[in-house]
């Protein structure tokens, strides 16, 4: 009896000693450096659970054995809470690491630009070809979108990046309106957006922005029309743009939005103005211009007088006949 119990003691120490040399080894080729020869961005799909997380680290050589990645994450209480979302894992990463990684979210930060002065059909366009996101952008009011940075993770909802384009909006034109200069001709926020978008239009030389804007201020108050060629590009061909110069006859055409030929703003915006383009409107320089005209070196001359201005644009049209230098 007793040489049974020694034996049985024995071998009860024996799988004792191999279960904790199973553990150590275990926990070594868990926590060692992994075989990614070079750093690789993969992909976890939304329910793909452990199991699948596992196959899909293997199948990309972040790690090489899914069990031990599964009772590994089981036995750190990482098992549940695994995120979805597009990982960049660096080289050599160590199955563990990986699994923190994807524990906390860790996902590649994607960023999308919207440039100052894009329309909302472009903008449209620029999302819905925009890699990793998903469903599709409808399109937008016209003029109801902040144009700057957004930054986004793989799968997020291109619905969902237009409302924030549209907060960002909301919100900056709402806090503005507050500091607004006072006596503006602008009697709303929405027309004060409209404005913005003929100066953003009208000009791409951030330092002119508030010259412009007192331009059109000061045609408003005497009752001048605002003769803006973007307004009438916009009346022509709407968000997708005008692929030709405008013509005498496009001037003379009457649409909500052609200002030679309608007192007063146009119907709506003609573009999603920038931040520097709404300031230069609700606090608009000082000036006693009326008139401007392209100078040939992507400004403008800014003239006081009708007869000034006429000599800007007779030497405006002097640079336009000029041959192109090789």
């Amino acid at each position: 009896m007793g040489r049974w119990l020694l034996r049985l003691a024995s071998l009860a120490m024996s799988f004792a000693i191999v279960g904790g040399l199973a553990v150590v080894w275990g926990w070594s080729a868990f926590t060692q450096p992994g075989p990614l020869g070079e750093p690789a961005t993969v992909v976890v799909p939304r329910g793909a659970g452990l199991d699948g997380i596992a196959r899909r680290l293997a199948e990309t050589g972040v790690i090489v054995d899914t069990t031990l990645f599964v009772i590994g994450a089981k036995a750190t209480g990482n098992a549940r809470g695994l995120k979805a979302g597009e990982y960049r894992f660096p080289a050599a990463i160590s199955a563990r690491d990986a699994l923190g990684m994807i524990e906390r979210g860790e996902t590649v930060v994607r960023r999308i630009t919207v440039a100052e002065g894009l329309t909302s059909t472009q903008v449209q366009e620029l999302l819905n070809d925009a890699d990793g996101l998903g469903g599709t952008a409808d399109l937008p009011p016209e003029g109801s979108l902040l144009p700057e940075t957004y930054h986004y993770s793989w799968g997020d909802d291109r619905s969902g990046i237009v409302r924030r384009m549209r907060r960002s909006m909301d919100e900056t034109v709402a806090r503005l309106w507050k500091e607004r200069a006072d006596d503006l001709p602008v009697k709303t926020p929405e027309q004060a957006v409209i404005l913005a978008s003929i100066v953003e239009r009208e000009t791409g030389v951030a330092s002119e922005r508030g010259l412009v804007a007192g331009v059109f201020m000061n045609r408003l108050k005497l009752g001048m029309r605002l003769q803006s060629d973007p307004t009438v590009a916009y009346g022509i061909a709407g968000g997708a743009g005008l692929d030709r110069p405008l013509t005498r006859e496009d001037l003379r055409t009457e649409t909500p939005y052609n200002t030679y030929v309608i007192a007063g703003l146009p119907r709506g915006p003609i573009c999603n103005p920038g931040l520097s383009s709404l300031q230069a409107v609700l606090q608009p320089t000082q000036t006693d211009y009326l008139y401007f005209v392209a100078n040939g070196s992507g400004g403008h001359a800014f003239a006081r007088t009708l007869a000034q201005h006429n000599r800007n644009v007779r030497a405006w049209r002097r640079i336009q006949r000029q041959p192109a230098s090789d």
